[in-house]
């Protein structure tokens, strides 16, 4: 209970930090976010009241330009506490309706990643570990350090060039058909899948190398472990030995990477969903942060954080679940 206790005031006290920081953004960036805004609004509209400019700004970015700092901060920390986000004066409307209408896809775009890429490289690594020496082995830690080393936009570029433009195998931009209505439909749930396919592989080709070497290490040290010598002298077939003892002990330190990834995933969305014009909450980062959008570039950057801090949160919470060895991440109650 002290753990999840401490756990959580860490969790929470990471959100609070990043929306302390994103204060900071509009309060004391060059100009002033706030200040910005004014003259904008100023400049396009020169016969309303100062006054009522203000007000809107303050409707906008959740703060009042005049205000002391402290009073500022406070308004935009009741206003986040409330669940609003602002207003995005580029999309037109309540950062929560931009937010609402992305973060989906954005989740749907890393979990094809996700899966994909652990269920290529943890089965890569088992048979190379199965073959270690082998020129299966060598040729297959070859091509996954080559890879691992090309940026994931390098790869995006590549895809989008020759199998989007040069092919037409695969559209290079777009959630889902244009000509295809949003709904529970084989049209669009095909269409969304075939629009996923680039920037998943973009993620997928260049992430699974990495993870495929540290599963084969794993694997080659469970191999090594007594109780697996112990099952061969037993006459165990191979195929239980392979999932039962290596591969179910060999996967749990890959756990932690699943996680890491996530965070990955999220940070390198930006330049992946612009590229693709996958309107993601990558995407509408970028347009935030093109067009000094700072309730939104605020939002998006948030929702981030918030979904990077829940998910190494339930890994540290659940990990002790599928390892019994670990308990409530307490390493003097391991055994």
């Amino acid at each position: 209970m002290n753990w999840f206790i401490r756990r959580t005031g860490h969790a929470l006290f990471t959100i609070w930090a990043v929306a302390t920081l994103s204060f900071g953004l509009i309060r004391l960036m060059p100009g002033g976010a706030a200040q910005i805004m004014t003259n904008r609004a100023t400049r396009n509209n020169p016969n309303v009241d100062r006054e009522v400019i203000a007000r809107m700004v303050r409707e906008q970015i959740q703060i009042d330009p005049n205000a002391p700092l402290h009073v500022a901060y406070y308004q935009y920390m009741s206003g986040l506490a409330q669940g609003d986000l602002g207003h995005s004066h580029w999309a037109g409307e309540s950062v929560n309706s931009v937010i609402a209408g992305a973060l989906p896809w954005t989740v749907f775009l890393m979990a094809i990643s996700t899966v994909a890429m652990f269920a290529i490289a943890l089965s890569l690594g088992a048979i190379m570990a199965y073959r270690e020496g082998s020129g299966f082995d060598l040729g297959m830690t070859g091509i996954a350090i080559f890879f691992n080393s090309i940026p994931y936009y390098v790869a995006a570029v590549v895809f989008i060039v020759f199998l989007g433009h040069g092919t037409s195998l695969f559209p290079p931009r777009g959630r889902y058909p244009s000509s295809v209505d949003p709904g529970f439909t084989v049209d669009f749930i095909g269409g969304a899948f075939h629009h996923a396919v680039l920037p998943s592989a973009s993620f997928i080709v260049t992430g699974y190398g990495l993870l495929a070497l540290a599963m084969r290490g794993n694997s080659i040290q469970v191999l090594g472990e007594d109780y697996v010598r112990v099952a061969r002298l037993r006459g165990l077939p191979d195929r239980r030995i392979a999932l039962r003892y290596v591969g179910r002990n060999a996967i749990l330190p890959m756990y932690t990477s699943l996680l890491i990834s996530i965070g990955f995933m999220f940070g390198g969305s930006i330049i992946l969903e612009e590229l693709f014009a996958y309107p993601g909450i990558g995407f509408y980062m970028f347009r935030a942060i093109e067009f000094r959008d700072m309730p939104l570039m605020m939002g998006t950057f948030l929702v981030i954080t918030v979904g990077v801090v829940l998910a190494i949160f339930i890994g540290d919470a659940t990990y002790g679940k599928l390892d019994p060895r670990i308990k409530s991440g307490d390493e003097s109650e391991a055994y």
